[in-house]
Parts: structure tokens; sequence; C-alpha cells
């Protein structure tokens, strides 16, 4: 392969920690690689290196701000009546399937489960959940299984899926944290875009700089519009590792159903000319940069979702999808306004508290509509209570 090319070398750099063992292996390998390393092997590396990736390296990473040490916090974090609200359209999906098992791949600090767990009841015979993450499955242990012990012979860990399995599966926040490819739109071609040393770099101290390659075979540009369309310098993800997992998932299920919640869009939102920056994002002590070249190793590095290529992915595996829509449409449906507790002559702090959650869940400038919700069944379609109103599948 020819020497890697560096767009905008002077400025597209970045920094490492000092004394980082997690930038000299990302070194080292691009080394060995030839000088170019695919975006994909760079976030899962700094993500996910046993001991010293980001979410492997005994961080805090959940939590509710920055003065607790964490640096994002998701909606189970945030409110128990987010996992209330799931349980809804889970005990429906477990009672169509006729199955009694949940599966949860990234189940955080545990506390979804614990929501999940607490509102279902024996209508689980067994939750198993699946995470990458060592430092986060203890804090799940502990907080199911230490605080719970009526709950040991219940939750159990796996790390692989098993050749044949059935249940509900219930993903919160995974799919983003799946590592996807860069492209870059030139003016005339798409390249991919990956990562390089950067001229000043030494053992000790890595550092870091873009670099682009042609397409290698089988890479195609992320949509079928012309290339007339985009504007030279458009960066793009393409999700190639989320949709082969889904579809992974489908394959293996014999029957049950799925969901997953993340932020994103359909593939003509997420592809749209006019997102030239693509959606890859950081997350530091509660605030965002676009960065995953500074700091490697410190800072969580994310990506929307391109729900259609979800949808896609769990239909060739097997899947029908049972709808679309967002977070705060699906909420509803299950019920999320009822479980607030009645209003008196004043609010007291508790009832405050869940309202300014509630807001944060269903608001169209919070959570509301940037996350989605997509559903799959193996077996029989039926009509899911979380796209009861508000679906969109037509526009995946």
């Amino acid at each position: 392969m020819s020497a890697p090319h560096r767009p905008d070398a002077a400025v597209a750099q970045a920094t490492t920690l000092p004394d980082s063992p997690l930038a000299r292996l990302i070194a080292d390998e691009i080394r060995q690689r030839g000088g170019f390393m695919r975006f994909e092997r760079y976030m899962e590396l700094a993500l996910y290196t046993p001991g010293l990736g980001y979410y492997s390296g005994g961080r805090r990473v959940l939590g509710q701000g920055p003065q607790d040490g964490s640096d994002f916090v998701t909606a189970p974090e945030m409110s128990p009546l987010f996992g209330q609200a799931v349980a809804a359209q889970l005990a429906q999906a477990l009672e169509v399937t006729g199955t009694d098992q949940l599966w949860e791949f990234g189940a955080g600090t545990g506390a979804l489960a614990e929501q999940l767990l607490g509102e279902l009841g024996d209508r689980i015979q067994r939750y198993t959940i699946v995470d990458l993450s060592g430092t986060l499955r203890e804090r799940q242990h502990e907080r199911l299984v230490k605080a719970h012990p009526a709950l040991a012979h219940k939750v159990v860990w796996a790390d692989t899926l098993p050749d044949r399995f059935e249940g509900v599966i219930v993903g919160n926040e995974v799919l983003d944290a799946i590592p996807v490819h860069l492209l870059h739109f030139d003016g005339q071609q798409w390249r991919e875009r990956g990562v390089t040393l950067a001229p000043d770099s030494t053992d000790a101290h890595p550092v870091f700089a873009w670099a682009e390659q042609e397409l290698p075979e089988g890479v195609r540009p992320p949509t079928e519009q012309p290339d007339s369309v985009f504007v030279p310098g458009t960066v793009v993800e393409t999700h190639g590792p989320a949709e082969a997992f889904v579809a992974t998932l489908a394959q293996h299920m014999d029957k049950g159903a799925a969901f997953f919640i993340d932020y994103g869009f359909p593939a003509d939102e997420f592809y749209h000319p006019q997102r030239t920056g693509g959606t890859l994002m950081c997350h530091q002590a509660h605030r965002a940069d676009p960065d995953p070249l500074d700091q490697v190793g410190a800072k969580d590095i994310t990506t929307h979702v391109n729900f259609t290529g979800v949808a896609l992915a769990g239909q060739e595996g097997g899947w029908t999808v049972l709808g679309y829509t967002s977070q705060a449409h699906f909420l509803m449906n299950c019920g999320l306004l009822n479980l607030l507790p009645p209003p008196g002559d004043t609010l007291n702090a508790a009832q405050i508290k869940a309202t300014a959650a509630v807001q944060k869940l269903l608001g169209e400038h919070e959570m509301g509509e940037l996350f989605k919700v997509v559903g799959f069944v193996k077996g029989d379609w039926f009509d899911a209570l979380g796209f009861s109103r508000g679906d969109r599948t037509h526009l995946l």
C-alpha cells in the first residue's frame, strides 16, 4: 500500500495523554499496518482494549454529572420511570412470543436491568447481560446480585452469543458504541478516512493524525445519490459492524423480539447532503467535542445510528420490523405519563424531580425526538404497544 495521504495534517492531528500505554499500543499497530489504520479498528481499540480502553479501563463513564467523575448520563439513570414504561412493551412481547427470557446488550450500570426485573418479576425466568466492559459488569453485579440476592439465580452474564436462543432483546444506547467506518468526499471521489502517526510523533509520545486511502474492495459510498449533491469535504460514517451485529442476532434467534433505543435517523436524513460533518462525537465530563484522536481512551467515541441500515440488516437476518418511532411516542404509547405521581395542590421534591426527568425523556429539544426506537420480531407480526401511535416505519 502506498503511503497514506494526510488531509489538512497541520490542523488534523491531536495530542495523547502523558504516559498512555493505550496510545503506544495503537501506534505500534499503525506501524505494523504500514502507517494506516482504518477508523473502525482505531475506535475499537480506543473503547475496548482490555484494561486500557475507555469502557474497559476502569473509568466511571456513567453518572449524573461531571461532579461524580462521569462523562454522560443515559435514560435509565435519569428516571426509573423509563424502565417501567419500556417494561410494558417487553411484557407484551414476552407474552406474544411465548418466551420468558430477556437479553440486554450493553447494560451500563445495570439501572435498566434493575428497573425491568422489578417491574416484570416472575414473568422473566432468566435475564442475560452481554457487555464487553469488565468494569461495568462489576457494577452490574453489585447492583443486581449483591443488592438483590434473590435475583442471583436469574441474572447471568454471557461472553458469547449461543448458536440458538430465544427471548426478547433490549438494547439501550448500544448500537452507537459499535465502531464505524469513515468516508470522505474530496469533490471527485470517496476515500476511506483512517488514522496515521503525525510527523512529530515519537515512540514515547505518539501523536495521531487523519489519513486517507482509496476505498478498499467491497466498500461502497453510503448512498445512491450522485456525488454531485455532496459538498467537497463531506465526511460520513457507515455502520457495517453494527448492521452485522443486528443481522447475527436475528440469525441466531429461534423466536422472540428485539427493541433498540438510540439516537439516530433514517438513511435519507443521516446522509442528507447538508450533513457535511457526519455525526461522530466524543463525550467527556458531560461535554461534547468532535475530535476522537485527542486523549484516546479518556473519552467516549460515538456516532448516531442509521436506522434504515439497522432495519434492513434485521430483515436480512430473518426478523420482521414491528415499528419505528421516536422515543417520545414510544414511551407515551407504553404509558409513561400514567406513571407520574399524581399532582396535589403543591408539588413535593420527588414529584418535581420525576416531572423534570420525564420532560427530558419526552421533550423534542431533549431526548424525545433525537432518540428513536426500532422493534423486530422472529415469528408472527403483532401490533406492538410502543408503535401504536406515531409509527414512522414508512420513513426507513
